[in-house]
């Protein structure tokens, strides 16, 4: 199997920037879902306005803006995403809702219809607010009138851009790879401890480092025991003291370590990744009467992989190695060892209304395109947390050894690891 399509989302729930590769990072792709929109929402009771989460399944509409990433050329360079927003045509021929474009010229209908943002805007004067989202909260930056207007005039109703900056959410439930796999502390020190080999590791280094630091630290510990009852401390203080020491450095540093191996997420709404297998894109567009044909974006992937021989086989991958690292140009090893990253495939992705939404109008779609949902209810609610919804992708986590790898189109995956059932959604207020 290989990658045959990557896919990186800026601004959450806007259609997606087509890439042909993609450096990872623990919260997914760079700048995958950094911004987000929510709806000013005022109170009917003359209080102050509430911030609602904008979602495509709720807000169809957001399927007309198209996004570009321009990433930096120099170093004073911070890069932009550049938004694109296309009005749907009304029954007249002209297009609404959103900008009145007929008294404009032609260079102020293209301006108007465009926006560049920031890839990585400065922080310091953006007001912060919370940014609740799937009951795991977060800080969000208000990107400022500039931008939040230009959206508010093409939705036709107050929003507000929110940058998420350095923030992070929590993974609730058992999603989180720690959760779903047990690992002994020994394999998460020497995950963490070590740096990512990024293709210029030593392996013997990797392998060994934990273990010689910790006997090196025993040995001291005892030479300065030793040393203690030397100069005439008892037997029982000196060693009493030394276990101490080491117990508290011990929790120190394991305290250290399993905060940095607890996965997070930004704005993306479970996983930092989403992968799902074009033989299964295929499986769904021949439920579609006629020629038409699904449109794969409407899942939403990061990840789409070719080649599985059985449409839905990805509902039992849990671990795939992709690529060949850097380190080890010419050989074609299946261990993960040589591969560029271990992809922890640990959830199902549970599916809703979004897979209905027609992007050309900005509504829910007609015909069969408005009926994909429907297509895949009759055999894919395969999730016991999560019944009357379909299956369709794979919530994935990055291990720490891809960390800073670029994934590229035509990168070979294996599947590493199965599982022998379907995996069960228990995230709270996800599970039906």
């Amino acid at each position: 199997m290989q990658i045959s399509e990557l896919y990186v989302y800026p601004i959450k729930s806007l259609r997606p920037t087509k890439v042909t590769s993609g450096e990872l990072t623990d919260l997914g792709f760079r700048y995958d879902r950094r911004f987000m929109l929510l709806k000013v929402v005022p109170d009917n009771n003359g209080g102050p306005p509430t911030l609602g989460n904008m979602h495509i399944p709720e807000y169809p509409e957001m399927g007309l803006f198209q996004t570009a990433i321009e990433e930096p050329k120099t170093e004073n360079d911070t890069g932009k995403v550049i938004v694109t927003y296309n009005p749907p045509l009304k029954h007249d021929g002209h297009e609404g809702p959103g900008f009145e474009l007929g008294d404009q010229s032609e260079s102020d209908k293209s301006k108007s219809k465009r926006l560049e943002i920031p890839l990585e805007p400065e922080t310091n004067n953006l007001k912060a607010f919370t940014v609740a989202m799937h009951q795991s909260p977060t800080t969000g930056y208000d990107m400022g009138s500039s931008y939040n207007d230009w959206f508010s005039t093409c939705f036709g109703y107050p929003v507000v851009l929110a940058y998420l900056g350095t923030n992070t959410r929590s993974v609730l439930g058992t999603l989180a790879p720690a959760k779903r796999n047990k690992e002994s502390w020994w394999r998460i020190w020497q995950q963490e401890l070590v740096l990512p080999r990024n293709g210029n590791g030593n392996k013997i280094l990797d392998r060994w480092l934990v273990p010689f630091s910790l006997g090196y630290l025993v040995l001291n510990a005892v030479s300065w025991c030793h040393a203690r009852i030397e100069a005439g401390r008892s037997p029982a203080s000196a060693i009493g003291i030394t276990v101490l020491a080491l117990g508290l450095l011990w929790s120190a540093v394991n305290m250290f370590v399993m905060r940095r191996h607890e996965a997070r997420i930004g704005f993306a709404d479970c996983a930092p990744f989403l992968v799902i297998s074009q033989t299964s894109v295929e499986n769904v567009s021949g439920r579609l009467a006629g020629e038409e044909v699904v449109d794969l974006t409407k899942f939403r992937p990061n990840i789409v992989i070719s080649g599985a021989e059985r449409a839905f086989e990805e509902d039992f991958w849990a671990e795939l190695d992709v690529g060949n690292s850097s380190a080890t140009p010419d050989t074609g090893s299946a261990s993960g060892q040589d591969s560029k990253a271990r992809l922890l495939l640990t959830g199902n992705c549970v599916r809703c209304q979004s897979l209905n939404v027609d992007f050309s109008t900005g509504k829910m779609g007609t015909g069969e395109s408005g009926s994909v949902l429907k297509k895949l209810m009759k055999d894919r609610r395969v999730d016991k947390g999560a019944r009357f919804s379909p299956v369709f992708g794979r919530y994935a986590f990055l291990g720490r050894e891809g960390v800073g790898e670029v994934v590229k189109v035509g990168d070979e995956v294996r599947v590493s690891r199965k599982s022998e059932e379907h995996t069960i959604t228990d995230w709270p207020g996800l599970t039906n």
